[in-house]
């Protein structure tokens, strides 16, 4: 048996054509009465707007205040297309003309009107002349203040929200494009600020002592506005002829002020929009108004960058206009010259970050303005172009964004399909954020997350099948898109501009090339094109990838602290590679990967050595967990097997292990430098790295000797290591401070085991330090007893015999960083049982040996600091540097470590902690002395890094030091920053040391 067919109710079928509230509207739609129920050519202009419900519900309440709507509708469907389209998005609107229904006839007009015309009509509105050179409103006196606002401020509200409504009118149907309705809404913005500044007039006394221009800034000055935004402007004004200077700035501060204030202050009818003067000279700390000689000697003295960047928007928009444009004139020189400044670079570098920091926590990934592959992405971009080829090339000084960008596109500057997609992202991104601020004439630049919003905005754009996804999937295209060719935008021309391409479009001229890259941080960007001719020239498919990956490379070089050693480092790892086949595919496919190494590249020339001479170590890039720090029994394992390999030759088998070292080198400071470890876990990672190393040479020794030998290996012999190899401290500069130690076999002389044991310990330093790609470890003995001049190596009993007679204080200290670290572990603890009583002695040490210790150290201080270096930045001897914290621990070690187990350390962070565990060391020195000791071996380390040699000072040029600070983390212009932390923090500690050490 067939069902009963449905029977669709009113409210159903209104469901279905598009109302979100089916019953809700068949309510309204009868409360309109019978005429309205039947107009089915109403309805369907209902069912076109982008919210139904939104339009009806305006409508009702229209047709509630005026029932005469209802029949000038039917005369005129086109006002009521017009109207409902409206209504359909913009409630704030809609509440507008429900309040003033006589606005009606306005919006029948297609036509927009001029901005004299706008001018005028805004200046009646507030009781001005607008045929007097310097308007003043009529029904203003000087007694009007925030809180009782003059009654025509209220006026021009409503007439700027019905001109607001008549442009709404016609961008809802299509009569104006996007940049159409962006100048038409600044050209409105100047209007009111005319009528606003002829209010000001009437409350200031002496308003025509003076000249006043209003500058037009940001949107409002390129002309392209939005529907609600802060209206950005400076001031400039000039006393009239025999009015004194200071005087007439007064004058003209009051009016400024006054006109803020008009179009601020809350009325009956609400207020216009902020009027917003932060981007003047000094921001908000600088005076309101400048004489134009005051404006130009900040520019020319004291401007940063992004001033003059906001300058390319610059237009006079109200008051004298003739000075306004004498202004515009004058500062447009100094604009373009921007570029040209010594700090362009990194002022541009400081502006993209200062553009993503000010993302509001929780709003990125639907902001459209500010978020990843917004507006502000683009306007950045743009405006970057402008400032670098525009002093060249007159063409490219446009205020608007879009055709900017089309002047940039016929120039070459940009790549024309490139300019294509940003143009529409643009357009849909402005065309968003206009319907986001007109339902509620609200600034805001967030996507809602709301459906019903969401909705109303896809069917706002047209889109009708599916309102939502459509909406979202173009959205998130759009913005994907901005993003993808944000960075590109800048370098994919640069390729064009070199490789023997197609002549499809226009190219980047050389010194147009070399302009850009100059601005974006290269250094030597002749050198820097012939490098990128060398990598994409050509048919090849090498040539075909790389011409795919350098425009994003060239970007993160960019960001790099070096990015011509980054690009030149580059160009050395691909041609290495050659034609390997996983190469320029793993860089191509994983992004992670081609950003990791733009940043080591250009960052590090100890990491780029050590690529050049293993380029296929680049796999290992291509996660955090291939970068880390792998297990010393693992790489002792793998160097043993090394040496079984290679049993035949000591100096290939040495080879092959040192080769393990350097790759292992490698992968430390990646890690360190990608922020995966730190510097605690990086001196473990070396010091165990060479522990093993050592323990391979002397086993390839051993064996070596033995065959020459030719007998039985006569003695055990075991590796002390000493200094930062012992206290797992290394650095990537360190050698390794050790001593030998052998006990003679059973039955085997003392002599001939001591020489074969001598023997082991040269060859061991030899193979060590070999001529070799790979970096050498080199092994320092001078810390045995006697140093150079005392034997290489000892019997157990003859250290047992020298350290019960002749040690010194300065021993028993060295000692305390002893360790064992190759060879035979029971000789190695056997030592360490050996010097545990000198170094940890059961009562401390005496008072006369604490004042010989504070003496030496004294004299070291004064004697080893090399000439000419600087005390505050000499990392290992100046002041508050590794050395004085190293001393203060090893004193309390010495006098302390033999009632005090926990003190028995060879580390000096772990002393240190223990010290403030047990009371020996308050907890805020301990923070102190650890905070100066991290820092100084992060700076050591990081010379090595940047450039590939060791030093223990901070360097003295600017770049270097630049160099330095960034690969430390600090922003470009950080420099400074850096320097202040160190000195801080080292002369912090040496106040500690002077109290610690020398009087505790």
């Amino acid at each position: 048996m067939n069902a009963a067919p449905r029977i669709q109710t009113t409210a159903g079928r209104l469901a279905a054509l598009g109302f979100a509230d089916g019953a809700r509207a068949e309510r309204l739609l009868d409360e309109l009465g019978p005429e309205a129920v039947g107009d089915f050519a109403l309805l369907d202009d209902l069912v076109r707007a982008a919210d139904p419900d939104l339009a009806l519900t305006t409508l009702s309440r229209l047709v509630e205040r005026d029932p005469s709507v209802l029949g000038a509708f039917r005369a005129d469907p086109d006002l009521r297309g017009r109207l409902l389209g409206v209504f359909g998005l913009s409630a704030a609107l809609g509440e507008h003309v429900v309040r003033h229904p006589e606005c009606l006839p306005w919006t029948r007009w297609t036509r927009w009107p001029a901005i004299g015309e706008l001018r005028e009509e805004m200046l009646l509105a507030v009781g001005a002349d607008p045929d007097d050179a310097e308007p003043v409103a009529a029904g203003v006196t000087g007694g009007s203040t925030v809180t009782e606002p003059a009654p025509v401020l209220a006026a021009l509200r409503v007439a700027y929200r019905t001109r607001l409504l008549h442009l709404a009118t016609r961008d809802v149907t299509g009569e104006c494009t996007l940049a159409e309705a962006a100048a038409a809404l600044a050209d409105l913005a100047s209007a009111a600020l005319e009528a606003a500044l002829a209010v000001a007039r009437a409350e200031v006394a002496d308003a025509g002592d003076v000249r006043l221009a209003v500058i037009g800034m940001g949107k409002c000055g390129a002309r392209e506005l939005n529907y609600i935004s802060d209206v950005d402007v400076v001031f400039v004004a000039e006393p009239k002829e025999g009015v004194d200077e200071t005087k007439a700035l007064q004058t003209a501060t009051r009016l400024a002020q006054g006109m803020m204030r008009a179009c601020s202050a809350s009325t009956p009818e609400g207020a216009l929009w902020e009027v917003d003067a932060n981007l003047r000279p000094e921001g908000k700390m600088g005076p309101l108004v400048r004489s134009m000689e005051s404006h130009l000697t900040y520019y020319r003295r004291w401007a940063k960058t992004w001033e003059f960047q906001a300058l390319l928007k610059a237009r006079p928009v109200a008051g004298d206009l003739e000075l306004g444009q004498q202004y515009v004139a004058a500062v447009n020189e100094l604009v373009w010259q921007a570029a040209a400044r010594p700090n362009f670079v990194e002022d541009v570098q400081s502006m993209r970050r200062r553009v993503e920091a000010h993302v509001p926590a929780g709003e990125a990934d639907r902001q459209i303005k500010l978020g990843p592959g917004g507006l502000r992405d683009i306007e950045f971009a743009v405006q970057l172009l402008q400032l670098v080829h525009g002093r060249s090339d007159p063409l490219l000084r446009r205020r608007a964004t879009l055709s900017a960008l089309a002047a940039l596109s016929r120039g070459g500057y940009v790549g024309r399909d490139d300019a294509k997609s940003l143009a529409e992202a643009y357009t849909f991104l402005r065309q968003v954020e206009h319907m986001l601020q007109l339902h509620r004439l609200r600034r805001t630049h967030v996507v809602p997350a709301d459906t019903a919003d969401l909705r109303r905005l896809g069917r706002g754009l047209g889109m009708t099948t599916d309102p939502v996804g459509e909406f979202t999937t173009t959205w998130r295209r759009h913005a994907l898109e901005v993003r993808r060719l944000h960075e590109k935008l800048f370098y994919r021309p640069l390729l064009q501009a070199v490789a023997r391409l197609p002549e499809t479009e226009a190219r980047l001229s050389p010194a147009a090339a070399t302009a850009r890259l100059q601005a974006l941080g290269y250094a030597d960007p002749e050198g820097a094109l012939r490098h990128i001719a060398v990598l994409t020239s050509g048919v090849s498919r090498r040539a075909a990838i790389q011409r795919t990956l350098l425009p994003v490379m060239l970007a993160w070089f960019a960001d790099a602290p070096d990015p011509d050693a980054g690009l030149l480092g580059f160009r050395q790892v691909s041609e290495k590679l050659g034609t390997t086949p996983w190469y320029l595919r793993l860089l191509r496919d994983e992004t992670a990967v081609a950003e990791r190494l733009a940043h080591l590249l250009g960052t590090s020339r100890y990491v780029t050595g050590l690529l050049l001479h293993a380029p296929e170590a680049v796999a290992m890039l291509g996660s955090p967990a291939e970068l880390a720090v792998r297990p010393a029994g693992t790489l002792a394992g793998e160097a043993a097997a090394a040496v079984a390999r290679h049993a035949e030759s000591a100096e290939n088998a040495v080879a092959a292990v040192r080769a393990l070292r350097r790759r292992e080198l490698l992968r430390t400071a990646c890690a360190d430098l990608s922020g995966l470890i730190d510097i605690e876990e990086v001196g473990q990672a070396l010091s165990s790295l060479n522990d093993v190393t050592i323990q391979a040479a002397l086993d390839t020794a051993i064996n070596k000797v033995t065959l020459e030998r030719r007998t039985t290996f006569p003695t055990r012999i075991a590796v002390i290591a000493m200094g930062r190899l012992g206290g797992l401290e290394s650095s990537y500069a360190s050698d390794a401070d050790v001593m030998f130690v052998h006990a003679p076999l059973p039955g085997m002389a003392e002599r001939d085991a001591t020489a074969a044991a001598h023997a082991v310990a040269e060859e061991t330093r030899r193979l060590l330090a070999l001529p070799a790609p790979d970096p050498p470890l080199q092994i320092d003995t001078s810390l045995r007893p006697e140093g150079r001049q005392g034997p290489l190596v000892r019997t157990i009993a003859s250290y047992r015999a020298y350290y019960d007679r002749w040690a010194s204080h300065w021993e028993a200290q060295a000692l305390l960083r002893a360790r064992f670290c190759a060879g035979d572990a029971e000789l190695g603890r056997e030592f360490v049982t050996l010097v545990d009583p000198l170094r940890y002695p059961a009562g401390g040490i005496s008072a006369d040996a604490v004042r010989e210790i504070r003496k030496l150290k004294a004299r070291m201080e004064a004697e080893r600091l090399p000439r000419g270096a600087d005390p505050a930045l000499h990392t290992k001897l100046g002041r508050g540097g590794l050395s004085d914290v190293e001393w203060v621990a090893q004193l309390i070690q010495l006098r302390h470590a033999g009632a005090v187990p926990a003190l028995r350390t060879t580390r000096t962070l772990d002393t240190l902690r223990a010290a403030a565990g047990e009371g020996l060391l308050d907890p805020a020195d301990e923070r102190v002395l650890a905070e100066a000791w991290l820092f100084a071996s992060r700076i050591r380390d990081a010379l090595m890094l940047v450039r590939g040699r060791a030093a223990d000072s901070i360097p003295t040029p600017v770049k270097e030091r630049m160099l330095l600070a960034r690969a430390l983390g600090y922003p470009p212009e950080g420099t400074e920053d850096f320097i202040e932390d160190y000195r801080r923090a080292t002369r912090r500690a040496r106040t500690v040391v002077e109290r610690v050490f020398y009087e505790g």
